[in-house]
């Protein structure tokens, strides 16, 4: 089955970032064969497991993998773990075996190992990242603008984070496109990946964000390989908007406030007290002290379900009316990606003609967005 990019088989779109449900505020649906499954319908070529340093779920994963077939999509062991500071980071192998590996050495320094999916460990960013190289992983900032556990939440430099160690990747989140970050120093030649933090195998959640990389060989090796050289072929996303943290406003309330404004109140609402939190845009221009750089292609993507749910007046992506019409887009053109990027409008109208205008507003950049922060998701409406 394509990826839904290209027929040539070596460009392959990756979510690298999920998570099992072995993770706080995951979905019990949250298993291997769900997560291959999901991974089909939307048009993805290879996927991260999430959670690998946890052990059941790494026999999961192996049993699986053991005893059925994926149809072609590529299962990189992957991880997120919190530092010391709060900070995440995103750790990818070609094998379980290092993360096996890799729980021995973060025992020492966190009793969660092997109780959660996203583990904090008692080191610092430092510390995991040359634990992770030992062992032969790519590691990374987790959402690395996000005013919550985050890089640049809590530090102005990758060194102030990872010390001597360096970064094989950023992910960006969904807050922030490529453009957010091509103008910070720091970050010059490092690969941005885009990926959906899913804790739930649903087409609005896992692979709303992936990268579209160029693989040479279809394994867990070749697709570390790709993002350690940089082999991105475009990012794709939701627009920044739709974040939750694109904004500064306020955690309770989520009143929108100017980075002048917020500081004006102590960074306190002044409506209800409440936090105000800085949003990922105002973060992201505080830090872009140097000249853009060239970036690979971003594609902004809104899920198909979400599309669908606006254009039949749902008010949910999971309404049955909604799950009816995605299953029939899906089974007449292989997948979700394929659907909003590649399949003539005129196509798509022979299923539905609502969905086809919307999907064609879609690709021109007809949308208007009303911006999300403090913890609340951004809107969007078709012009």
């Amino acid at each position: 089955m394509s990826s839904g990019i290209s027929s040539d088989r070596r460009h392959i779109s990756c979510d690298l970032h999920l998570h099992s449900r072995f993770s706080i505020a995951s979905s019990p649906r949250m298993t291997p064969h769900a997560m291959a499954g999901a991974a089909l319908r939307k048009g993805l070529g290879a996927i991260g497991t999430g959670d690998a340093l946890h052990p059941q779920w790494r026999r999961e994963w192996e049993e699986f993998l053991s005893g059925s077939e994926t149809a072609g999509v590529i299962v990189v062991p992957s991880a997120e773990v919190e530092d010391r500071d709060r900070v995440h980071h995103l750790i990818l192998m070609d094998d379980f075996f290092g993360f096996f590996e890799l729980q021995k050495t973060f025992s020492l320094a966190g009793r969660e190992i092997a109780a959660t999916g996203r583990p904090r460990v008692r080191l610092s960013g430092e510390e995991i990242a040359r634990g992770v190289h030992d062992a032969g992983g790519l590691v990374g900032p987790a959402h690395a603008f996000t005013p919550w556990t985050s890089m640049y939440a809590s530090h102005d430099r990758v060194a102030e984070c990872y010390g001597s160690e360096p970064i094989d990747f950023l992910e960006l989140g969904l807050s922030a496109d490529s453009s957010y970050g091509a103008a910070i120093p720091d970050l010059y030649g490092v690969p941005f990946l885009s990926s959906s933090d899913a804790h739930c195998p649903d087409p609005w959640r896992m692979g709303r964000e992936c990268v579209v990389l160029e693989v040479g060989e279809a394994t867990p090796a070749g697709v570390l390989e790709a993002v350690s050289g940089g082999r991105i072929l475009r990012n794709i996303g939701l627009y920044p908007e739709e974040g939750k943290y694109n904004r500064t406003a306020c955690s309770r309330c989520f009143l929108q406030f100017s980075i002048d404004e917020a500081a004006a109140h102590a960074w306190k609402c002044p409506g209800d007290g409440g936090r105000i939190k800085k949003g990922v845009l105002d973060r992201a221009r505080e830090l872009s002290l140097g000249e853009p750089r060239s970036r690979p292609p971003y594609l902004h993507m809104i899920p198909l379900t979400e599309i669908l749910q606006r254009v039949l007046g749902c008010s949910s992506p999971q309404a049955r009316r909604v799950e009816l019409l995605y299953s029939r887009f899906v089974g007449r053109f292989g997948n979700e990606i394929r659907v909003l990027t590649e399949v003539p409008v005129q196509d798509i109208a022979t299923v539905h003609e609502g969905a086809a205008s919307a999907i064609a507003a879609l690709r021109c950049g007809r949308v208007k967005l009303s911006p999300g922060g403090g913890g609340r998701y951004g809107t969007f409406s078709f012009l």
